[in-house]
């Protein structure tokens, strides 16, 4: 019995699974070492995921998550081994957890487009070559902490109708104000930000909106996936806004001459059969 996890910075998908089979999914808070301690990640493990569980008790973890890297890594390692009373822990990336899930085994380009965004190519056995997503100030291209971050400053330079600023502010019960204190002094801004995503979501048919999200999405393919081998390989995509924006997704894909692959909202599935 093995236990899985996927996890953003907004939330962590969870599966308890046996034999290539599901036995049970559950989703908690985001868990992500650069904003939280050792000792929050395992209170959140404690609080959300064992009392959920069931009494299910997984023979091997293995966590798929964002910032998972280096000492980061390894302070999720400890947190989970503690809270869940095993030694057999593996930590990666979520990059590899989308590589695993969108490419199996074979050579690919895998990309992410949730929260955050990021991108590598796989060999089929690990992950060969990846440009540096950077975080949502630096780069993110794509991502739906980008998104919310194009859309409030577009809104607050009186770059998109006034109509359209008015009905987002009364909408999220927001004022310029209390936007920069989200960003700039609270913790999570990005999923702050990206849970105004939806807003453009709601909204494609205003030719502003419309253009910042495929720009996004054209702005991911040219400074991420360009750096592969895209001519040669399909390039595949996991996460919650490639998924819910997947026609401008194609449609900024065929702009950038760049061959669209799978396109899932989670990589959990993948996942499992890896694992079986």
């Amino acid at each position: 019995m093995i236990l899985l996890a996927d996890s953003g910075s907004t939330k962590t998908d969870w599966c308890v699974a046996e034999g290539g089979k599901p036995l049970k999914q559950l989703t908690t808070r985001g868990i992500n070492p650069y904003f939280q301690t050792e000792e929050e990640i395992e209170q959140e493990i404690a609080s959300e995921l064992l009392p959920r569980l069931d009494g299910l008790r997984p023979d091997s973890v293995h966590f798929y998550g964002a910032g998972c890297i280096n000492d980061k890594a390894e302070a999720v390692h400890r947190a989970l081994t503690h809270s869940l009373g095993t030694d057999a822990v593996e930590v990666c990336t979520d990059m590899l957890a989308a590589a695993r899930a969108l490419c199996g085994h074979e050579a690919g380009i895998a990309c992410i487009l949730g929260t955050g965004s990021n991108s590598c190519f796989y060999n089929g056995r690990e992950i060969e070559a990846n440009v540096s997503p950077l975080g949502f100030i630096l780069g993110d291209e794509g991502s739906g902490a980008c998104l919310g971050k194009l859309l409030v400053g577009d809104l607050l330079k009186e770059q998109m109708p006034a109509a359209l600023k008015d009905e987002f502010l009364s909408k999220y019960d927001l004022t310029p104000a209390e936007i920069i204190d989200r960003v700039y002094r609270r913790p999570f801004p990005n999923r702050f930000l990206a849970g105004l995503s939806p807003f453009l979501a709601g909204h494609l048919q205003e030719p502003c909106v419309r253009r910042l999200v495929t720009n996004s999405f054209r702005a991911f393919l040219c400074r991420n996936v360009k750096h592969y081998d895209y001519r040669r390989y399909e390039v595949h995509f996991t996460g919650s806004i490639a998924f819910h924006y997947q026609p401008l997704l194609a449609e900024a894909a065929e702009a950038e001459d760049i061959r669209l692959g799978q396109v899932v909202k989670s990589p959990l599935e993948g996942l499992i059969g890896f694992h079986a």
